[in-house]
């Protein structure tokens, strides 16, 4: 196999699963742990990957976050049917609350014929709930250009006052060690807060947000439960063994 054809399956098995072991690779691609190794420290130095003992990750950048546009234009047909999933956990009568996100907004043309209440610090969610006749409640506070939260302390007090049924929360990273993770310090401090604020809290997230881990820890993968398009093989069981892990096959 040709080098360029390595380093290519290398890195759409990154992007797949975010991790993968050299020993895989060197049975998947039938070829010796010295190529395996070089192939691996080239795709390291043009900033590919990152090497990891045993294996390379997807390469991480903390703070990174995109914007809503760039947000809602990936892996459109799995966060639909994650959002679609996701929508039938709620009962009429609840109250929920609904985090800024792309794949939370899926769910509001799943929620139209649901008589409930959703708080939700998104401004742009808030908009859409009610051209769906729901009603809701949007925290007040600074709002992120990037993002469209609503974040900052008034908004964190006002979530306090409230209880809620589910919380269906957005995410950027997810690792089996670390955790919940998000970019943004203030927008972390409103997540946990949401979760400890509901009777169940559920996160919302499709395959290439696990083996990920962004700037603050928000909670520990116990405080909610993971609904995805698919999990990676490689780390299932630990998931498995810390929370809740619902599966929407595409």
């Amino acid at each position: 196999m040709l080098t360029e054809e390595r380093h290519r399956k290398i890195i759409e098995w990154l992007e797949r699963d975010g991790l993968v072991k050299s020993q895989n690779l060197i049975h998947w691609l039938d070829s010796s742990e010295s190529t395996i190794r070089r192939d691996l420290h080239e795709l390291e130095e043009l900033g590919l990957l990152e090497r990891i003992h045993g294996g390379a990750k997807r390469p991480q950048h903390l703070e990174q976050e995109l914007g809503m546009i760039e947000k809602s234009a990936k892996n459109v047909q799995q966060k639909k049917m994650i959002a679609e999933y996701a929508a039938d956990f709620i009962a009429d009568g609840d109250v929920i609350y609904l985090d800024a996100g792309s794949t939370t907004a899926e769910m509001i043309p799943f929620m139209k014929k649901r008589t409930v209440t959703v708080v939700t610090n998104s401004v742009g969610l808030a908009a859409r709930l009610v051209e769906a006749q729901i009603t809701v409640i949007v925290l007040g506070g600074r709002i992120k250009l990037t993002t469209d939260a609503v974040v900052g302390s008034q908004a964190l007090e006002q979530l306090k006052q409230y209880r809620f049924n589910k919380a269906f929360m957005g995410m950027n990273g997810i690792q089996t060690d670390s955790g919940y993770s998000t970019p943004d310090p203030e927008e972390a401090i409103l997540k946990r807060a949401a979760i400890q604020q509901a009777e169940e809290a559920f996160v919302l997230v499709d395959h290439s947000k696990f083996n990920q881990t962004s700037f603050v820890s928000v909670a520990p993968l116990s405080a909610a439960s993971i609904l995805t398009d698919t999990c990676p093989l490689i780390i299932r069981d630990q998931i498995t063994e810390q929370t809740t892990l619902k599966e929407v096959s595409v």
